[in-house]
């Protein structure tokens, strides 16, 4: 019998990043419903902390028209993932306008700016 190498990293822990969807136009009434569905999505239904689990994924790809109401949104956001064990907010599928207003505010460095989406930001 022999035993070949196991595929893949064996020192890395592969952990599921929790995963939210903001789509649409983003209001201030949204901000609190946002929150509390993510905090449901940390905590599970029943209150208690979810596995470990290595960052908060949020795909902010179908957003429309990005502005302040957004960034505050998004700020919240990394704040509660942050709360939670020290879990990291990663947006995927960002507009450059999310990006410029994330940038003017600072928070382009405290906020995990992830991967881009070629077909609308070409840079």
């Amino acid at each position: 019998m022999s035993s070949g190498r196991r595929a893949g990293l064996s020192h890395v822990d592969a952990m599921t990043p929790i995963e939210l969807a903001v789509s649409g136009r983003v209001t201030r009434a949204d901000v609190p419903r946002l929150c509390a569905e993510l905090e449901k999505l940390l905590h599970g239904p029943a209150g208690d902390t979810c596995g470990p689990v290595a960052a908060v994924d949020c795909d902010v790809g179908g957003v429309i028209r990005p502005d302040l109401v957004l960034v505050e949104a998004v700020a919240r956001l990394g704040l509660i993932a942050r709360r939670a064990g020290g879990r990291e907010l990663r947006l995927r599928n960002v507009p450059p306008e999310l990006r410029s207003l994330l940038d003017l505010v600072g928070l382009a460095g405290a906020i995990g700016l992830g991967d881009r989406d070629p077909a609308r930001d070409p840079a």
